[in-house]
């Protein structure tokens, strides 16, 4: 069997969809995409691509590592979606080829199901307390929120209070046990870090994720100390060389890998072990869509530190076109009493709708997320 073809597809709300076919007409789907940069990571997939053609598309190991090593110039957010969305199709391809899904060729489901959250607030959070209440109705017994607008390294106690309220309003519709998780979404510096870590705790959050932007992650070891909260990051790390300083310091408790940004499914399985060994958990990150989700799935099965999953049904991104409008069969991803069942079909476990996807890429988009300034004209972090 060899790989024949590509198409990509640049489809609403903000995504990219890679389709490999191989000469036996076995067709694997992949996900590449940074959002905001959908453009640029199609490139990227094209140069890569030009790689494969002619190829044995089980040779996963070989080809991730020929798109990773062969550069002299590796890693970061470009690179490495592309080999995600690739490494995905090539996953997809493997699992139809020997009719099991994915979690199968990699030493089988250690669960059958997994929990998931759903967001209730998005760039500029408001009547968070109401839309936890919807959602928490509905079955969801964990929720995720932005916490704040944006911050300066040294900004007021009235922005404190704003977001205590916010969340003060969410433990209260929610009740006292479902989980929040609260994103600071790299918008907060160290200085304010510390006091929101201290200062959330009377919640008894989930968790924080990204008090500070990665790049600063050494920033975690004193954020810790003011904290008994779990402390989430990983989402804009891209590889287990990013994860490995994170881990060994030891200051992280549960990290959240991109299986579109971190390398795809072979990497983040090596991720998730690596975390394993750290006691650390793992949350995948997943605002995206049902390529996405279904490659985080197949990792999730086989990781035993997986406890929960992000997912985008309903996220404020995604208004106009929704992950289930992609896939044939939606109750693949029927939520259950906050949880959903690990696909049980061949490869990634979902059925493409190809003609939807002809039919948006058509429409196409160009979605970049906003620019934020603070009040002295200066850029904030979004």
């Amino acid at each position: 069997m060899k790989i024949r073809s590509y198409e990509l597809f640049q489809v609403p709300p903000r995504w990219l969809f890679l389709k490999i076919e191989t000469d036996e007409g076995i067709v694997g789907w992949g996900e590449p995409v940074i959002e905001g940069r959908a453009a640029t990571v199609k490139a990227c997939v094209e140069e890569l691509m030009e790689y494969l053609i002619g190829k044995d598309p089980l040779r996963i190991e070989d080809h991730w590592n020929m798109m990773y090593r062969s550069g002299f110039y590796r890693g970061g957010p470009i690179i490495m979606s592309a080999i995600a969305g690739i490494d995905q199709a090539l996953w997809d391809i493997k699992g139809k080829y020997f009719n099991a899904p994915v979690y199968q060729l990699l030493g089988g489901a250690c669960r059958d199901s997994i929990k998931v959250y759903s967001w209730i607030g998005g760039d500029r959070p408001s009547d968070v307390g109401e839309a936890a209440k919807r959602v928490v109705d509905v079955g969801f017994t964990a929720v995720k929120m932005n916490g704040t607008e944006e911050l300066q390294y040294i900004d007021s106690y009235e922005k404190i209070d704003q977001v205590l309220e916010r969340i003060a309003a969410v433990r209260e519709a929610a009740g006292q046990y479902v989980g929040i998780g609260i994103d600071f979404h790299g918008r907060v510096h160290k200085p304010m870090a510390k006091i929101l870590a201290k200062e959330l705790e009377q919640f008894r959050p989930m968790f924080i994720e990204e008090p500070v932007l990665a790049e600063n992650n050494e920033a975690l070891k004193e954020i810790a100390q003011h904290t008994s909260i779990p402390i989430a990051t990983g989402e804009r790390m891209f590889s287990r060389w990013d994860f490995k300083s994170v881990l060994s310091d030891g200051y992280v408790d549960i990290i959240q890998p991109d299986v579109s940004h971190a390398g795809g499914i072979t990497e983040c399985k090596k991720i998730a072990t690596m975390a394993e060994a750290y006691d650390v958990a793992l949350a995948p990150h997943c605002p995206l869509g049902p390529i996405a989700l279904a490659a985080c799935l197949q990792v999730d099965a086989t990781a035993h530190n997986a406890f929960i999953q992000e997912q985008s049904l309903g996220i404020h991104y995604n208004q106009g076109s929704d992950l289930l409008d992609y896939i044939v069969d939606k109750s693949v991803f029927e939520y259950k009493d906050g949880y959903v069942s690990i696909p049980q079909g061949p490869g990634l476990g979902i059925e493409i709708n190809e003609e939807f996807v002809r039919k948006q890429a058509e429409v196409s988009h160009n979605w970049k997320n906003p620019v934020w300034r603070h009040k002295d004209g200066s850029i904030a972090e979004w």
